[in-house]
């Protein structure tokens, strides 16, 4: 298998989150032995963001690291696992409110559409939106 990074390049649907991560300099965390738990939106999920925000994130390097640390929670945090929290704390230092529903399950105000891709050092679920942490949304 391969580390998390790996595996979300592999899965294809990833391309905008790798680009944001490598450019936040957040790879090398997920590269590493310790477990996490992404959350990670797809390329759609960014897709629909208003126009520019994207662009203004690859600039505002503190602010970008902010949201994406908002979408890692630490350990392996499967779909089982999922169905029995009620939130899940993320590596930004803010939580997710997990809720779940006939085998699906949502993450704030994102649906996960795709569960459990497994990594060497972790697990990702694929998400329809990107999470905005409340300090950011707020604004």
């Amino acid at each position: 298998m391969a580390n998390l990074v790996e595996t979300a390049i592999n899965a294809g649907k990833f391309e905008t989150l790798i680009k944001a991560l490598q450019a936040a300099e957040l790879t090398d965390i997920l590269t590493t032995s310790d477990t996490y738990t992404v959350f990670a939106p797809t390329d759609e999920a960014f897709a629909k963001l208003p126009e520019g925000t994207i662009e203004s994130l690859l600039q505002d390097i503190p602010k970008l690291k902010q949201i994406l640390t908002y979408h890692v929670a630490f350990g392996d945090v499967r779909s089982d696992d999922l169905a029995q929290i009620d939130e899940v704390p993320t590596f930004e230092g803010s939580v997710l409110a997990v809720e779940s529903q006939s085998g699906r399950v949502k993450l704030n105000d994102a649906n996960v559409v795709q569960k459990d891709i497994l990594a060497d050092n972790g697990v990702i679920h694929a998400i329809n939106s990107v999470l905005m942490p409340a300090i950011i949304a707020g604004h």
